[in-house]
């Protein structure tokens, strides 16, 4: 837990570095266990001062676009590109960089296919399996953009050495299972004319539910039917789940309605935007979320508000054991994935510093943003 009295400035994102281990064991020791490898997507995690513990225990890094390509390449030894569309101009960048290079479809490839350079070139897949509720985040929707459908490939292109499927979003075990399943049935004619399989990001081995076991029992069985497979994972959120914080504080407390908001110095649009896009209600630490039409009989309740002018930057409604006073600091939980690499500057709101908190207790203050940052964005 962060010594709050060691974090000056908020808002701040917080890396509890001893959490972020603790993940980090886990997916090595998957690893060990099962005939797999696993990448670290940096489009669910960016924060590269920790880049060389996570390059100990992973293959590479993927990445989706030329300058995720780019961070990857001064870290990892090894980097997998995959974009719903490349952009011409960064395409030969891409390909120096890329050990791997996935297309989203069948006509890029073939516009591309003469410039891959040494990388080894692949196709996504639709699995044709939902198994995410939220259409936002379901790259199995009907009339999806992603990846190639099972009658679209007979056959394959010349030159294409792997496939690579994405369908799930802090999916399960069952859920890789099922994947598994449904690749074997719609592509498995293709499987023997492959080298490489890419299972993609979204599965949450690092979740205290999850069922590594199963994950284990589902790939070795997978590998001993096609032992020529090398078989990839590219988690995001996983390498940093539950492993850090937003720690912010409260400004201002406005009553209207009977409703009384916490006005933070953070926002939810700008610093936290997959709580507006999903849209989830963030855990705070030390309070109850409240949901909509519930009465409180004990306790204090509040709405937490963020601090651009959007009319709907809040999220939720909370119950405290104590009243909020202008100056408290709140504590978001499970902040790392898809947070910090979604941050924007709506409204010039500064970006929250950048922290680690390691298991001694003490904290580094690895990044703190000013006005040059702001200026630099725009013209």
């Amino acid at each position: 837990m962060p010594a709050l009295k060691d974090i000056s400035r908020t808002p701040a994102f917080v890396l509890e570095y001893g959490a972020f281990r603790k993940n980090l064991k886990v997916i090595e020791s998957l690893q060990n266990e099962a005939p797999c490898s696993f990448l670290f997507a940096l489009k669910g995690f960016a924060m590269h001062r920790v880049f060389p513990d996570i390059v100990r225990i992973t293959r590479g890094a993927a990445a989706s676009s030329l300058y995720e390509a780019r961070l990857a390449a001064e870290f990892f030894p090894e980097v997998h590109a995959y974009a719903p569309a490349y952009i011409p101009r960064d395409f030969a960048e891409i390909a120096e960089h890329a050990a791997h290079i996935t297309f989203n479809s069948l006509s890029e490839y073939q516009r591309y296919s003469r410039s891959t350079g040494n990388a080894k070139a692949g196709l996504r897949i639709n699995p044709e399996y939902s198994a995410v509720e939220t259409d936002l985040y379901n790259p199995c929707i009907p009339g999806s953009r992603l990846g190639v459908n099972s009658s679209e490939l007979e056959s394959l292109p010349r030159g294409i050495t792997g496939l690579h499927s994405h369908n799930l979003c802090e999916g399960s075990a069952e859920q890789l299972e099922q994947t598994v399943d449904q690749i074997e049935k719609l592509y498995g004619h293709l499987l023997d004319k492959i080298s490489w399989l890419n299972l993609g990001g979204g599965h949450l081995v690092t979740h205290r539910a999850y069922d590594t076991g199963l994950l284990i029992k589902v790939i070795r069985q997978f590998h001993r039917r096609h032992p020529h497979l090398d078989i990839i994972f590219e988690p995001g959120a996983a390498f940093v789940w539950e492993t850090g914080v937003l720690v912010a504080q409260v400004l201002d407390l406005v009553t209207r309605d009977s409703i009384t908001t916490a006005m933070l110095d953070t926002s939810f649009a700008a610093h936290m935007p997959d709580c507006l896009e999903m849209p989830y209600t963030p855990a705070v630490r030390g309070a109850r979320i409240v949901p909509p039409g519930t009465s409180v009989n004990d306790g204090y309740r509040y709405r937490l508000g963020g601090a651009t002018c959007l009319a709907g930057d809040s999220a939720g409604d909370y119950c405290f054991d104590e009243p909020l006073q202008p100056g408290d600091r709140v504590i978001f939980e499970d902040m790392m994935h898809y947070t910090m690499v979604k941050t924007n500057m709506f409204n010039g709101i500064n970006l929250p510093d950048i922290g680690i908190r390691y298991e001694d207790g003490s904290f580094d203050l690895v990044r703190s943003f000013r006005y040059t940052d702001y200026r630099a964005r725009l013209s």
